[in-house]
């Protein structure tokens, strides 16, 4: 299998250069590796141009943008870039953050999942932060089926078959929702830890607080499953404000109104979906 990675980069002088080393070190090598240097102040772009120089399946660009970190459209955008820049001969294609490092038998494990699944269409293994003592520890307050934004693997079949990714926050999971509606199917494996070298929104504006709610408007969740989401949310990050973010973010989006990000019959399917899950969750808990 082609294996294509596009790293999106903005002033990641400080992480690159150890992505870089991890994906050169694979026990399965990617077919091509583009890192888009996205407005950077710092020297990401030395570091790019040293592992391309050294490495013929690595290569940079330039991308001149805002230097504002707001969640998803920044960071998609600049994916966006690096992806006109590559052929479409890939069988897989990764979209990793410049702060992550992979475990050398990664990219094996991700493309045995996607050659032993015809069905599979987004994968993905488990983030660790390291703690103030250095240990490192499971970061994933997500559910455990959900691939973390910064390291995820689609097949090319899923890929073509949603669109793409969706320039606004809320892209990481609303791609797994229409992979699901499109029939594809969904792989977290704990055998494929990785480090995050920076904490999940460290680096983003102060803006961004309401941009969680937008999504789930955008996401076609309803008004509901908007109040559920944002509660358990609030609860995992023991934010109790969170809960209030989300639920403005969500009104202002109703009331501009927002764009929607999927079609009314994909947002049918969504809500479907999230209440069967949540069904799910309810159940078992109850047992």
């Amino acid at each position: 299998m082609k294996v294509y990675i596009v790293i999106p980069a903005h002033n990641e002088g400080a992480f690159l250069e150890g992505a870089l080393a991890s994906i050169c070190q694979q026990t399965y090598l990617p077919t091509q590796v583009i890192v888009v240097n996205d407005h950077s102040t710092d020297n990401t772009q030395t570091i790019a141009e040293n592992f391309s120089s050294k490495y013929p399946f690595i290569r940079h660009i330039n991308h001149q943008s805002s230097d504002l970190h707001m969640p998803g459209s920044k960071v998609v955008n600049a994916f966006n870039v690096g992806l006109s820049e590559l052929d479409s001969n890939y069988d897989l294609l990764m979209k990793l953050d410049a702060d992550i490092i992979l475990p050398v038998h990664y990219l094996e494990g991700i493309v045995n999942h996607f050659s032993s699944n015809p069905k599979l269409g987004i994968c993905g293994g488990f983030a660790y932060e390291q703690d103030k003592k250095g240990n490192w520890l499971l970061n994933h307050p997500m559910d455990k089926n959900h691939i973390r934004g910064a390291f995820k693997t689609y097949s090319k079949a899923c890929f073509t078959a949603m669109g793409g990714l969706r320039v606004a926050m809320g892209w990481d999971t609303v791609d797994e929702l229409l992979a699901q509606y499109h029939g594809f199917e969904l792989c977290t494996d704990p055998e494929l830890p990785v480090k995050h070298l920076r904490p999940i929104g460290a680096a983003y504006n102060k803006k961004a607080k309401l941009l969680q709610g937008k999504a789930m408007y955008s996401m076609r969740y309803g008004f509901l499953i908007t109040c559920i989401a944002a509660l358990k949310m609030a609860f995992k990050q023991q934010k109790p404000w969170a809960f209030i973010h989300c639920l403005g973010g969500y009104l202002k989006a109703q009331s501009e109104p927002l764009s929607y990000l999927v079609s009314e019959e994909e947002g049918q399917f969504i809500r479907k979906l999230r209440w069967k899950n949540i069904g799910a969750k309810l159940l078992k808990t109850a047992h």
